[in-house]
């Protein structure tokens, strides 16, 4: 599995098997939650959440459950060749925008930065990255890296996810494990 490295020891790492959809759906709802809270309090934060895994381990599906459960009423659309879905949301009392990426098809690691994609990393809100290793290194720096590991089950997962900067332990601070 093609996957960025963390360079640092994580400063929080949770690490889940998840037997059937229900579960990963569960904790997709439980990031959601934790992220919620997270930007709530601090209004004007934004998260870059790394997304890895092979074809195939749910990463469009997992970034669904945690779009959808942030609010999000609609469809959420794999943005495979969009390269970037943004999807507006209120909480409480501002305005956030989660956008997501699927870097899988990009031919150039600078392709994102010349769709004019860099700015969405400085709004309050999150960028997803989907294949975030096809950038090669042009990527602003993660708060948060989630690995997806597909089972011996179409439904199985081992997910991992780490937090790398204090932003990124501070949004995963109220998960249940």
């Amino acid at each position: 599995m093609a996957q960025t490295q963390v360079i640092q020891t994580p400063l929080t790492a949770i690490d889940l098997y998840c037997r059937q959809e229900a579960d990963t759906a569960s904790l997709a709802k439980q990031l959601a939650a934790s992220f919620e809270r997270f930007l709530t309090k601090q209004p004007s934060s934004h998260l870059n959440i790394s997304l890895e895994g092979d074809l195939g381990a749910g990463k469009t599906t997992f970034s669904r459950y945690l779009i959808q459960t942030m609010g999000h009423e609609g469809k959420v659309k794999s943005p495979t060749y969009t390269l970037c879905e943004p999807y507006s949301l209120q909480l409480k009392d501002h305005a956030i925008t989660i956008h997501h990426f699927d870097l899988y098809r990009m031919r150039d690691p600078l392709e994102w930065k010349e769709a004019g994609f860099a700015e969405h990393f400085d709004v309050p809100g999150i960028c997803l990255i989907e294949w975030p290793e096809k950038a090669e290194g042009t990527l602003p720096g993660f708060d948060i890296q989630i690995q997806l590991v597909a089972g011996a089950d179409e439904n199985e997962r081992t997910i991992k996810i780490n937090a790398i900067t204090e932003s990124g332990k501070m949004a995963l601070q109220e998960i249940r494990q």
